[in-house]
């Protein structure tokens, strides 16, 4: 049997002397790891060997993170994690509604990261190795395989945190889920007081999945609970 490829980690950060730091510690910790300082060195990673995670600073001479952030999304691309000292909450949810899979702010310890790091690649191979190789609801089906969302105008792109949400919410119809234990499901950890990223993740779903998102049909709020999904629709938050 062969033995399990090592993942890919590619850090794009501008300070030369953090990106060595952080990827020395991860090379120790099982990862293989690539760095590149601006955005001209992540596209030609990506183009000549996509890597299984992108660790992605924000701040970055040329095209700054957001931007190559949407560029990653609109293709698809790798799970993402920002690392950047813009950690204000505003900073986070913009990072989070354009599609990364997770946020951390700087300073930061190198465990944390590395915590931060094994849960999103653990929710990309759990999902794909599960056994249910799709999911329905409504006019949509969930290819849990494949991470693929489709629906009557044909595919439509989620990111790993999306899809995995998602999941969640078909395995567990019509039960109210709180925040905590959503967090919980996903990351493995505990969230913060002001954690909001259950709630970006939602918002974003909604505007994919429902034919009014303001009035949601699938996802609904359960005002001081949680969240309910209902695979067949009906009933708005």
């Amino acid at each position: 049997m062969a033995a399990n490829p090592i993942p890919r980690i590619l850090l794009v950060d501008d300070d030369d002397a953090l990106r060595e730091l952080v990827a020395a510690y991860l090379a120790s910790n099982g990862f293989e790891v690539d760095g590149v300082g601006d955005g001209e060195g992540l596209r030609a990673s990506l183009a000549r060997s996509p890597p299984d995670l992108v660790v992605l600073d924000l701040m970055l001479p040329g095209d700054d993170g957001l931007t190559l952030l949407r560029e990653m999304r609109a293709r698809g691309g790798p799970p993402v994690i920002i690392a950047s000292a813009r950690g204000d909450e505003v900073d986070r949810v913009v990072g989070l509604e354009v599609g990364a899979d997770d946020y951390l702010a700087k300073p930061f310890g190198p465990r944390e990261l590395l915590a931060r790091v094994r849960a999103v690649l653990r929710r990309g191979g759990e999902a794909a190795t599960r056994r249910t190789e799709s999911l329905a609801f409504g006019p949509y089906r969930l290819d849990v395989t494949a991470h693929v969302l489709t629906g009557p105008s044909g595919e439509i792109a989620l990111t790993g945190g999306e899809f995995e949400l998602l999941r969640l919410f078909l395995e567990h119809p019509h039960h109210v889920l709180s925040r905590d234990q959503l967090v919980t499901m996903m990351k493995g950890y505990e969230r913060g007081p002001f954690d909001r990223s259950i709630d970006v993740r939602v918002t974003r779903l909604r505007r994919k999945i429902e034919p009014d998102p303001e009035s949601p049909v699938y996802l609904r709020t359960i005002w001081g609970e949680g969240y309910l999904f209902s695979p067949g629709g009906g009933g708005a938050s």
